[in-house]
């Protein structure tokens, strides 16, 4: 939760604008903090100086009544975005909705979250629609099975799929207490891959607070800088000025090969092969879609002489460096100009001529 500053508010990049809710109330209610407490960090945190990232107070519907009654008290100087989680049967959404506009100097609905059986279909869909407002956002959560077989993670995201298409938004699950609950990394890949395509918006619960870490099983959860990164990656594929954005990238990835090399030559890591170097590629990528997302294109101030002199000596020029620099050899593996030509095929780039030092 961001801290309360007193002066002037921090503009916010759109990847970052609302970005993090407040879920306080949905722990449970023996180690949940109170209303109250919940209420006053809230309202000082989004009137602060890093209010901007700060989205929705999320709320059951069991405890609307508190939290309606704790808002009266403290009087907040505009309506508090809220985020309504079906805790109590569809059946009890109009009443709550009827509480919320009701009390529309404290509230103001943002969206309606529900959780779905992975079978859920149109009829289900429909059913949710009708509770649901024009203003306000259906936020639905098909359950993931159990289990990592591709027969139950495609049905999985096929309900993703129809969530998606029929106007409401998924939900992404990434922590708990049930082993369903923690997906794995290429099921968020491919979650948010989806929902990219479908032009959709997702929301996520249960995301460590910054990077993943892995658990005593082994499961790997995600944190909220691993939900950023893929999502940066989806936008910038999936975006109508992706054939340009998949160029920067591809830039990125011509550059890495003398990233990896300067580690090399530095000693600052172990000898590494062609594991290591697509490791590092993949670093790149994510930080390079980062900055495609958050500023339209690659951050000028830090991009390197370096880099822009890739970008002005295009693929020809760096596929020549790999040919005539021995260190580039040893690192991947070229010792003959049949191998060189393989790597460079392999990577697209092309060869203009041939080296001596490799025949």
């Amino acid at each position: 939760m961001p801290s309360a500053d007193p002066a002037e508010p921090l503009p916010v990049p759109p990847l970052f604008d609302r970005l993090v809710d407040d879920t306080s109330l949905l722990a449970p209610r023996g180690s949940a903090p109170g209303v109250d407490a919940v209420v006053t960090r809230y309202l000082a945190a989004r009137d602060g100086r890093h209010g901007g990232l700060l989205g929705q107070l999320v709320c059951p519907v069991s405890r609307l009544p508190v939290l309606v009654k704790e808002l009266a008290r403290s009087s907040p100087t505009r309506p508090v975005d809220v985020s309504l989680v079906v805790d109590t049967g569809l059946g009890a959404v109009p009443k709550a909705l009827s509480t919320v506009f009701s009390r529309s100097s404290l509230l103001t609905p943002r969206t309606i979250e529900t959780a779905a059986p992975v079978d859920v279909d149109a009829i289900w869909l429909e059913r949710v629609a009708e509770f649901v407002p024009d203003d306000v956002v259906a936020v639905v959560e098909p359950r993931r099975p159990v289990g990592a077989e591709e027969a139950g993670t495609a049905e999985w995201l096929d309900a993703v799929r129809r969530v998606a298409k029929h106007g409401c938004t998924p939900k992404l699950r990434c922590g708990g207490s049930r082993a369903s609950d923690v997906p794995t990394v290429a099921e968020v890949d491919r979650f948010v891959r989806l929902v990219a395509e479908a032009k959709r918006g997702f929301v996520a619960l249960g995301a460590l607070p910054v990077l993943s870490a892995a658990a005593d099983d082994g499961a790997v959860q995600l944190g909220v800088l691993n939900l950023l990164v893929a999502a940066a990656r989806a936008l910038a594929e999936a975006s109508p000025e992706g054939s340009v954005l998949r160029q920067q990238l591809r830039v990125a990835e011509l550059h890495e090969l003398s990233h990896a090399d300067n580690a090399l030559n530095r000693r600052q890591s172990a000898p590494m092969g062609r594991g290591k170097f697509l490791e590092e590629i993949g670093v790149h990528r994510e930080q390079v879609a980062i900055e495609l997302v958050i500023f339209g294109r690659e951050n000028p101030a830090s991009k390197s002489a370096h880099r822009q002199a890739f970008e002005d000596f295009g693929n020809e020029g760096i596929a020549n460096a790999l040919l005539v620099e021995p260190d580039y050899q040893e690192l991947f593996q070229v010792t003959n100009l049949r191998e060189a030509r393989r790597l460079l095929q392999e990577y697209e780039m092309e060869q203009r001529y041939v080296f001596k030092n490799l025949e």
